[in-house]
């Protein structure tokens, strides 16, 4: 049968004591419920169905990316009303597969199974076993081991509370039959609300048959309802996201110190260093070297670079056999080129720099297109901005600068130029000649250095 997904993403979230929306807070670097949606997506459904309520506007404008039914929950009452709000778009012969924005780590394999056990008009529940029940409603099965209901942990009576197999929340039926119960629910009960656990009774009554799975892991099904949770979540998904890059062969010298916020690609032999951060999209090469305290956000590393420690990139491709740091900061739209050394304290934004050059101490290099086979002496700059507007620098190829130099942009160095030591240069610096600006020296004579009074 064609799916529907339908997302509960109502709830205020009030422990978070945040202004954002609950679904909204970030498990490796993406809101909860875009795990969710992706997650619902991998399943190929016609329809996602997100039902919205608290800091709505806010929800739908930070998942603009993604194409959905959004589903306004003006009032707050229960997650049966919730579903009531989505089920009039659902066709009654489709199936429906109900989510939880507040439960990002729920995988494809265990939802599929939740699904397939609907077939033939089923209703299928995932349910878990655990070892702290609390909090959660517990499952009520006959002596034959037939589920015939769910007991909200409020209104559940001292023997019921003993029960350790509890609701997940996820379920899948067919989407006539989930219609007709939703409006049979009622709302008398400890909260005064409408329970969709209560269409498990309804289901049992009526002859359905219910069928039941567990989770491949408990981490599946856990919630976030707290600051707390959400740490404890985001560890397990950076755990379980560790793992797979060891499985496929990435070197991880301390796995508990590595985080991924984003998505990671590695090639082969690749060793990354502990306290090393990754944000968006990170792509890196074959036998590349990350060393320790590193953040890499939105870039692409070639193959057999090596990046020292303490060094920020972002938003920059980094060619092969390229060496960076440490304490190397390469901002946004910078791209090098093969055998590129930029080295300690040494900050390049929106530059090009050719293949085989070197800046390798305390210089700043902006608003640049730098040829191949360059050396940058220390403490060299553009003088990029005039303050109000960015300028271009150009250095041609086997161009020497020496310490201590500015270049004034906009202007030009040509092929071959030689720039003296601490000069500063406005104009262009013509090609296979020495440039350079120094007042002579001096030295006076009898001059006698200021000395405190006493």
């Amino acid at each position: 049968m064609p799916l529907n997904i339908v997302i509960l993403a109502a709830g205020k979230g009030s422990r978070m004591l945040s202004s954002l929306p609950k679904v909204l807070h970030p498990v490796g670097g993406l809101p909860m419920l875009a795990h969710v949606i992706n997650t619902g997506l991998s399943m190929n459904p016609n329809a996602i169905h997100v039902v919205y309520g608290h800091g709505g506007e806010q929800v739908k404008s930070l998942l603009t990316q993604y194409k959905i039914n959004w589903v306004e929950q003006k009032e707050q009452l229960g997650t049966g009303h919730a579903v009531m709000q989505a089920i009039p778009n659902i066709p009654d012969d489709d199936t429906v597969l109900i989510l939880y924005g507040d439960v990002p780590l729920i995988s494809e394999a265990t939802l599929q199974q939740v699904v397939e056990n609907s077939e033939t008009n089923k209703l299928s529940l995932l349910t878990a076993k655990l070892k702290n029940p609390s909090g959660y409603g517990r499952m009520l099965r006959d002596m034959q081991g037939q589920l015939t209901g769910i007991k909200e942990q409020k209104d559940a009576s001292e023997d019921q509370l003993l029960i350790d197999e509890v609701n997940t929340g996820f379920l899948a039926c067919n989407a006539g039959l989930l219609r007709g119960w939703l409006a049979l629910l009622g709302n008398t009960n400890a909260q005064g609300e409408y329970y969709l656990t209560d269409i498990v009774e309804m289901a049992a009554t009526s002859g359905i048959e219910i069928e039941s799975c567990f989770a491949a892991e408990e981490a599946e099904i856990l919630g976030v309802n707290d600051r707390k949770q959400l740490a404890n979540i985001e560890r397990l998904y950076q755990t379980r996201y560790i793992d797979d890059l060891m499985l496929k062969g990435v070197t991880l010298l301390d796995p508990s110190r590595v985080d991924v916020r984003g998505q990671l690609n590695a090639g082969q032999d690749c060793t990354i260093d502990i306290n090393t951060l990754f944000e968006g999209e990170v792509s890196l090469g074959d036998n590349v070297s990350i060393g320790a305290n590193c953040c890499i956000k939105n870039a692409i590393i070639g193959n057999d670079v090596v990046i020292k420690p303490n060094c920020v990139i972002e938003d920059a491709q980094i060619g092969n056999a390229s060496t960076i740091g440490p304490f190397a900061r390469i901002r946004p739209d910078t791209v090098l080129a093969e055998n590129v050394h930029v080295g300690n304290f040494v900050e390049i934004k929106k530059s090009s720099i050719g293949q085989g050059s070197k800046v390798n101490h305390l210089s700043y290099i902006g608003d640049t297109e730098m040829g191949s086979k360059v050396n940058v002496g220390a403490g060299t700059i553009t003088c990029n901005y005039d303050g109000a507007y960015k300028h271009l620098t150009q250095i041609g190829d086997n161009v020497f600068i020496g310490s201590d130099t500015q270049l004034i942009a906009p202007v030009k160095v040509e092929d071959g130029a030689t720039i003296g030591a601490g000069s500063t240069i406005s104009k262009t610096a013509p090609a296979n000649e020495l440039t350079l600006s120094r007042t002579p020296q001096q030295t006076i004579k009898g001059w006698d250095r200021p000395v405190k009074k006493k």
